[in-house]
């Protein structure tokens, strides 16, 4: 297994890091998926609609709502991250971090799959897997630094909250 560098923010010694092509990745994909979502809407045009179903109806409210339920986990999460700087590091375990352990990558992830539905495109899906499996990539990554830096807190931690799934 190949060992990386850990990103430190320069500016903000109190983080615990992420993983070095965390954020260059992030971009990728997103361009990608863009760039996906651009070519099946106006070029490829695939016939989802022949094959499944759904009215549009369902698939607006229930896309509009992942992609409510992702700004909030992501926002939430930023302003807990980015918004205070901490002289005393240790794991937040509370508000949006108690429900699930990487709200801000969920966030990002809801806001995929949010306008998956909405578009209601199957290359988008495929598109939308390829991003989740990055992102638990680079959470797993993550995980394992928080391990290293807060031991049994981030264990105990890691019992209570999800990955993923948000416990309510």
């Amino acid at each position: 297994m190949q060992a990386y560098k850990v990103k430190k923010h320069v500016d903000r010694p109190d983080l615990t890091g992420e993983h070095p092509f965390g954020d260059l990745g992030q971009l990728i994909l997103l361009l990608l998926f863009i760039g996906l979502w651009v070519l099946d809407t106006f070029f490829f045009k695939f016939p989802e609609s022949e094959y499944f179903k759904v009215p549009m109806w369902l698939h607006i409210a229930l896309g509009g709502f992942i992609l409510i339920s992702g700004f909030y986990f992501a926002r939430r999460s930023m302003k807990m991250i980015f918004g205070v700087k901490s002289e005393n590091p240790q794991v937040i375990n509370h508000k949006v971090y108690e429900k699930v352990r990487h709200p801000m990558y969920l966030g990002a992830l809801l806001f995929y799959l949010g306008v998956t539905i909405l578009m209601y495109s199957l290359p988008l899906l495929i598109m939308f897997i390829l991003i989740f499996f990055f992102y638990n990539f680079i959470a797993k990554h993550e995980e394992k630094l928080l391990l290293k830096q807060f031991g049994d807190d981030y264990v105990k931690y890691m019992k209570k909250a999800r990955r993923w799934i948000p416990k309510f």
